[in-house]
């Protein structure tokens, strides 16, 4: 019997996939868990649209952190802090402030986590910082600490 699984199902399939199970498994297992629903003409097609539905969103979220990537590598964020002698700072500045100074600065929201500080800058610079937008996009912002 051919099922859509509609969760993961160990050593059987991943949510969506179009696979053939034993009657039995199927009817005393699968169905009533809701684990899976009979494959159906209806149900093979509405499957096939909403693969091609998420394939196309996916795309579409690639495409926009590309551009956004693109964006990030011309623009330099400036930071003023204030710092002792020999450009030391009093404090740190994270990611969380470099989140908060792009958004301020360019109007560009990045979440903090996606800005890769390796550590907190704690000293005047200039400095490249890795922004992982997407598995496969990554831009790097150029940040200006002086003082303020």
């Amino acid at each position: 019997m051919k099922v859509i699984l509609l969760e993961d199902v160990k050593k059987l399939g991943k949510k969506g996939d179009l696979v053939d199970v034993a009657d039995g498994y199927a009817r005393n297992y699968l169905f009533p868990r809701k684990l899976a629903r009979e494959a159906t003409e209806g149900g093979i097609k509405q499957l096939n649209q909403e693969k091609a539905a998420l394939e196309n969103k996916k795309r579409k979220e690639l495409e926009q952190a590309k551009a956004l990537a693109a964006k990030l590598s011309q623009m330099t964020v400036t930071l003023k802090v204030k710092s002792g002698e020999q450009g030391k700072l009093f404090g740190s500045v994270t990611s969380k402030d470099l989140s908060e100074a792009l958004k301020e600065q360019h109007g560009i929201e990045v979440d903090r986590r996606k800005i890769e500080l390796v550590e907190p800058i704690k000293s005047l610079g200039i400095y490249e910082i890795g922004v992982k937008l997407a598995p496969d996009v990554e831009a790097k912002l150029k940040v200006k600490i002086v003082e303020g």
